[in-house]
């Protein structure tokens, strides 16, 4: 019996398809698919019961984003590692994966703005409370915490104000207290620390920033034991905040020179601080490698660099914040961080916009506060921006 010839369409579809044997490529391939074929009913059923080690559908799980996965987990020192199509989408499937109606968070009252209105507005609809504290509450979670508290939620450095909380105290804490604690380490990146060894029991990434490092990317992580990133696993599933293939392969790809754009990040974010150090128009600069930082001493103790943020609190309040945010040139004018080049952004138009003058107090950020996201160029050209930028 011989085989009908094919038609052109089924040979254009089908030719060539699925896995090369005799290739053996030097980076990982993206598997830009939405589906992966299985042999039989047999391993279509295998695999719905359970642990095959086969792939099934890009929104469950994909190569791309296990293997970008793999290199987290190495980075953070963690066991596992799970993706997402944002640092929010990390955030969110973390918080509903862990947390059932009636329980209850603790927060820091400085935190990203984000996660402040997930805990603030959004998740208070489903049940779940949030309490935010102070940095000296935080320090001791077993003072503020009640019998609903589950989890624990922080930032080191925070955004925009660039407080440091020891953390190996507050994972500490938490472990006494019972609590699962989840810390924040965009700023922080584990370049320059690396909160799995302190104690923490997840921690989270918006990858978009400097683990991606190129301004081209929107992704997130969670990092931790298998035991705990696989409690997430149904939230991410059913949620849907699942990254894709290709953002996961330039990633991937970004992590590769982490080291290198770290280090740069650290010189250059400790050189603009020194300069701006003691400027009339300033009335702060923020920033941890300064002896003057409030967390210095915690700084030097637990990180292995400072970071590439820096904040500076103009004496002029907003005014002043929006003149120099609008005469900033190699500063770029847009929100986020983490990448090569430098940006500059109002932390109550962005990240704070909407917080009230006491959520404002609570967390220390001030209306004329202008958050520098410092990149690679040269230091003696972003001096000088900043310099002519502050001019009267």
């Amino acid at each position: 019996m011989t085989t009908p010839r094919q038609g052109l369409a089924t040979r254009l579809i089908h030719t060539a398809e699925g896995a090369q044997p005799l290739a053996a490529p030097l980076t990982t391939p993206t598997y830009e698919t939405t589906t992966f074929i299985v042999d039989s009913t047999a391993d279509l059923q295998a695999y719905i019961e359970g642990g095959t080690g086969k792939y099934f559908y890009s929104r469950y799980e994909n190569p791309s984003l296990v293997a970008l996965e793999a290199k987290l987990a190495a980075a953070e020192q963690g066991e596992a590692a799970m993706v997402f199509g944002s640092g929010m989408g990390a955030v969110a499937s973390t918080l509903l994966g862990l947390l059932s109606a009636g329980d209850e968070v603790i927060c820091s009252a400085a935190v990203y703005g984000g996660t402040f209105h997930l805990l603030n507005s959004f998740l208070p609809r489903f049940g779940v409370t949030a309490r935010f504290v102070a940095m000296e509450q935080l320090q001791d979670p077993a003072s503020v915490m009640g019998p609903k508290t589950k989890l624990l939620w922080f930032e080191s450095p925070i955004n925009p104000t660039l407080r440091c909380v020891d953390i190996a105290r507050v994972a500490a804490a938490c472990r006494t207290a019972g609590l699962v604690s989840v810390m924040d380490n965009t700023f922080g990146t584990p370049y320059n620390q690396q909160p799995l060894t302190l104690g923490v029991d997840l921690v989270m990434h918006s990858v978009t920033k400097y683990l991606n490092g190129h301004s081209d990317v929107t992704a997130g992580a969670i990092i931790g034991s298998q035991a705990l990133v696989e409690r997430l696993v149904p939230s991410r599933r059913l949620i849907g905040a699942m990254l894709d293939p290709g953002a996961a392969s330039l990633v991937a790809r970004g992590l590769k020179t982490l080291d290198v754009r770290m280090a740069r990040h650290n010189e250059n974010a400790l050189g603009l601080a020194r300069a701006l150090s003691g400027h009339p128009g300033i009335a702060r600069v923020i920033y941890p490698g300064l002896p003057d930082h409030p967390d210095h001493a915690v700084a030097v103790r637990q990180m292995r660099g400072f970071g590439g943020m820096v904040t500076i609190d103009l004496a002029g309040g907003f005014e002043a914040a929006a003149r120099f945010f609008d005469r900033v040139q190699v500063f770029k004018r847009a929100t986020s961080l983490g990448g090569v080049e430098s940006l500059c952004g109002l932390p109550v138009l962005t990240s704070q916009y909407g917080w009230s003058d006491e959520q404002l107090a609570r967390a220390d950020v001030t209306r004329g506060m202008v958050r520098l996201s410092v990149g690679l160029e040269s230091l003696d050209d972003l001096i000088a921006d900043v310099d002519q930028a502050l001019a009267i």
